[in-house]
Parts: structure tokens; sequence; C-alpha cells
């Protein structure tokens, strides 16, 4: 799928099956108002409008279901819209990890890393998709590392370096490490049955 952003695009990924729940729109809104200001948000929402597929970031609600293809018809108008790379991508990853309330209620409710990780994200993952699942493979503490896949979640390659940043925001509240990287071992885009990721810490 080509990540130019066009109508043809967001209207395939308008019509892909499943929901995110608008807090994930809404982090992505508090992002841009950050680093642009109301002017750069305005001009986000004209290109989405143009589109055929309007976000009001102010008007969302958080916790209601929205159609999972606009999540990323978000990330990519985002993209377009600020001439966004990979970098500033993994930023807006990160932050909206240490934003989510949702996140931060599950980590500082539950104490041990280990049930965070195996019994707890996966809920957290369910809390914002009703789509893929997320699935714990290791964790070890004492080789500083986690790998888990996410797998039935398959809709733009945008999406595996935004996660992957997530990711990372969430180990670093979690380990409480500020060091933490991440590799995709494995993605559906290059032809692997769901997506696998490393994470890694100091």
């Amino acid at each position: 799928m080509d990540q130019e952003l066009n109508k043809e695009l967001a209207d395939q990924l308008m019509a892909m099956p499943g929901e995110a729940r608008g807090v994930v729109f809404k982090t992505d809104g508090d992002f841009i108002l950050k680093e642009t200001g109301e002017t750069g948000l305005k001009k986000l929402e004209e290109e989405l409008a143009a589109l055929g597929c309007p976000i009001d970031y102010k008007k969302i609600v958080a916790l209601s279901f929205y159609p999972i293809g606009l999540r990323i018809i978000s990330l990519l108008a985002i993209k377009k819209v600020f001439s966004f790379n990979d970098a500033k991508v993994k930023e807006m990853g990160i932050f909206a990890s240490k934003t989510s309330l949702m996140v931060k209620l599950f980590i500082n409710y539950f104490l041990s890393v280990n049930k965070v990780f195996f019994e707890e994200a996966p809920k957290i993952w369910r809390k914002h998709y009703s789509v893929g699942d997320f699935v714990p493979i290791e964790l070890n503490e004492e080789k500083k590392y986690g790998i888990l896949q996410i797998k039935n979640y398959q809709f733009h390659p945008v999406f595996c370096l935004y996660l992957g940043s997530y990711l990372c925001g969430f180990f670093q509240m979690l380990i409480k490490s500020p060091a933490i990287t991440f590799e995709e071992t494995k993605c559906p885009f290059r032809g692997d049955e769901y997506h696998e990721y490393l994470i890694r810490w100091k």
C-alpha cells in the first residue's frame, strides 16, 4: 500500500474493519498543538476535510470508538501536512504513550513489571483498539529486553514506526529507564505473518 495519502487511499483505509478509541486522536491533536499551535491544527483539519475524512480534534471523545482507518489517516495527514520524517513520527509515538491517561493508570496501579507486561499490556491494547492482539512473548529484566508481537493488525507501514516508538515510551514508564530502543524484527509489510518488536533498555 502506497504511503502517499490521497482520496483513494483514504477511502481504502476507511473501508477496513475495526475501531480505535478517541484518545489516539486526542494525543495526535495535542502533539500538533504543541508543535505548531492553533494554526497548524487548523491546517491539518482542512487537509482531512478535503479528503472527506474530517476530524475535529478538540471535539473527539476520548473513550468513544472511531473507524480504525481514520487512525491511520490522521498519522498520514500529519506526515503530509508538516513533512514529518521518521524521527518526528517516533517523537509522536513516545509523546502519545506518556500522555495517555489509560496507560498511566495501568502502570501506576500495577507495581510488578512482569504483571504489567504479560497480563495488563494486552488489556491496554484492547482498551485502545477493537482489532489486533498484543501478545507478550518474553521479558528478561536481567538482560534488559522484551519481545512482543502484534497479530491480526495490518493497516499501513506508518503505524509500524509509530507503534514501536509508543512501546518505547511505554517501557520508559514501566522500566523507569530513558534509554529505550526498539527493532521491528518481523512485519507483515515485509512478508511476515505478524509484527514483532524487540525492546531493549540500559
